[in-house]
């Protein structure tokens, strides 16, 4: 018994944990960085197959916490889907790692591994590197930064060719 409860233990911590050889951003100031933001990238997942319009949006929770807020249009059902989370810091809220969840007790990292300086646009991973995604404030992002942010997850082990980007411009 002692042993599932300490595989159990070991699965549910490792979703929280940070990539190896990842950093998540310091001096993080969630403040700036709740609200709307749109997805530019990403790495495929079943859970976003088919979105486009792919938003996110942040706000905090009586309890501390952050609502997450996610949204994207499915073009082949031509309807909306959104799921809607809750999100904490795993340690300091100084530190651009926090744990997500969309379903009950089971959370993910949520790492952000780069943000700048004006909290216009981020890159985030999970808890290994099948996750990333690319964020904006604003539905297009720079084609030079996208492609500084794409040549930076490829040196940190991306599979960058896997990519989609997200359509923003189509009709609903």
């Amino acid at each position: 018994m002692r042993l599932i409860i300490l595989l159990c233990v070991t699965m549910l911590t490792s979703c929280t944990g940070v990539p190896e050889n990842i950093t998540p951003v310091s001096n993080f100031e969630l403040p700036r960085y709740l609200g709307k933001w749109y997805e530019i990238a990403r790495l495929p997942h079943p859970f976003e197959e088919g979105l486009n319009k792919v938003t996110a949006e942040y706000e905090r929770r009586a309890d501390g916490g952050i609502k997450v807020i996610n949204r994207g249009f499915h073009s082949e059902d031509k309807e909306w889907k959104e799921a809607e989370g809750k999100a904490y810091f795993v340690d300091e809220e100084n530190t651009g790692h926090l744990k997500v969840s969309f379903f009950g007790p089971f959370y993910a990292s949520y790492v952000i591994i780069e943000l700048d300086e004006n909290y216009q646009y981020a890159m985030v991973t999970g808890p290994d590197r099948d996750y990333l995604w690319i964020l904006s404030r604003r539905p297009q992002l720079k084609q030079q930064t996208v492609e500084r942010l794409v040549n930076q997850a490829s040196s940190l082990g991306y599979p960058v060719e896997e990519l989609i980007f997200v359509k923003h411009d189509i009709g609903v």
